[in-house]
């Protein structure tokens, strides 16, 4: 069994703390994405599991062993980076074997578990080349049959894909994702790509400065953000915000510039007199006739994407000129059949239960309408 615990993880260095407390279980089996922008703490975090960096305080397990103090080949891990880091005078299959011969295994050992990884990852007719004789994608497959052939009780992938083209990083992760399920190994990934993070993903982390704002699964996440900062991080083209005011009796929900996006059958009369942030999807919005409109959005600028086409704009009174609209960006998305142009006004009403009230001074999540 090969469950990962942290329990009060932190990582400091000096007295800046870049981890402020991670507590979770990963289980056997179990393929977890930490996802986060740059400088968020997600590559310290799987460093410290793989014993590359060292934990300030608290305690990281593997199969039940607190592995604080281990050396990393005594951690039973193996890990995938994302510059390959291969040999360029072995060939591919002594970049695979090598780790096993420092094992001291032996050569039908080391022969039979080669050959199994390299059928697996469709390397078979490549063995005798070298690493610059191979493109991105098989030297990435290379440094996956590395890891595999060690038989580890956890893969640990430190943003594997970064350097390949969009096209192969799609064939690439869908090919992990498959590996993974065969092998049944346990798996914490790293990536800044949320789309890879969604795809790949039974559980994510998301980090945000050395904080693990949520862990669920991506479905739950997309859903139900815990913050402002999930919402705006998951979910491609981001979600929207606008500054919005609940009255009084809670009945009512309105942006700040004199829009309705509620008038019925509302009840937040807890958050009654509350100025919120609303978060809407641009999925979630959808063209309407102007007499059920909520919205009306002057379009700006569209981007046509083939099957969608998403609508960039400002949000404007029903009878509104342009001088008057609203500061914050409004992105929709459309079909791609729908005929929209520069200077159209969409009339526009949001899903049902697809709106997020977020509190404009922390972030948090205060309930769906």
């Amino acid at each position: 069994m090969a469950e990962i615990g942290f329990a009060g993880v932190k990582k400091s260095y000096g007295d800046t703390r870049v981890i402020h407390g991670i507590d979770m279980q990963i289980a056997d089996g179990e393929f977890v994405v930490i996802v986060g922008p740059s400088g968020c703490g997600k590559s310290t975090l799987l460093r410290m599991v793989a014993g590359l960096e060292t934990i300030t305080e608290g305690e990281i397990s593997i199969g039940g062993r607190v592995v604080n103090g281990l050396e990393p080949k005594d951690r039973d891990i193996a890990m995938v980076f994302q510059n390959y880091a291969l040999y360029p005078h072995m060939s591919v299959y002594e970049n695979m074997a090598y780790g096993l011969k420092i094992a001291k295994m032996s050569k039908a050992e080391i022969e039979q578990r080669v050959q199994a990884a390299a059928g697996m990852l469709e390397l078979g007719h490549l063995l005798q080349r070298k690493p610059r004789q191979l493109s991105g994608g098989q030297r990435q497959r290379v440094a996956m049959g590395r890891a595999i052939v060690r038989d580890p009780s956890t893969f640990l992938f430190d943003e594997p894909l970064s350097n390949l083209d969009a096209k192969l990083r799609v064939q690439m992760r869908l090919e992990i994702k498959q590996l993974q399920r065969r092998l049944g190994t346990t798996s914490l990934y790293v990536t800044h790509d949320q789309v890879e993070a969604m795809t790949l993903a039974d559980r994510l982390i998301v980090m945000n400065a050395g904080v693990a704002e949520q862990i669920d699964t991506p479905m739950a996440i997309y859903e139900r953000p815990a913050s402002q900062f999930v919402a705006g991080f998951i979910g491609s083209p981001a979600m929207n915000f606008l500054p919005a005011e609940i009255s009084g009796d809670g009945r009512r929900l309105s942006l700040t510039h004199g829009l309705d996006l509620r008038s019925q059958g509302l009840d937040l009369g807890n958050l009654g007199g509350r100025t919120v942030r609303v978060g809407v999807r641009p999925e979630h919005l959808r063209l309407v006739d102007t007499a059920e409109a909520e919205l009306h959005l002057l379009v700006r600028l569209v981007e046509t994407l083939g099957a969608d086409l998403l609508a960039h704009g400002h949000l404007v009174p029903a009878e509104g000129a342009p001088s008057e609209a609203a500061e914050e960006i409004v992105t929709v998305r459309l079909p791609g059949v729908a005929r929209v142009r520069e200077g159209d006004t969409l009339t526009l009403r949001a899903a049902e239960d697809s709106l997020h009230l977020f509190d404009p001074e922390t972030g948090k999540r205060l309930a769906d309408v």
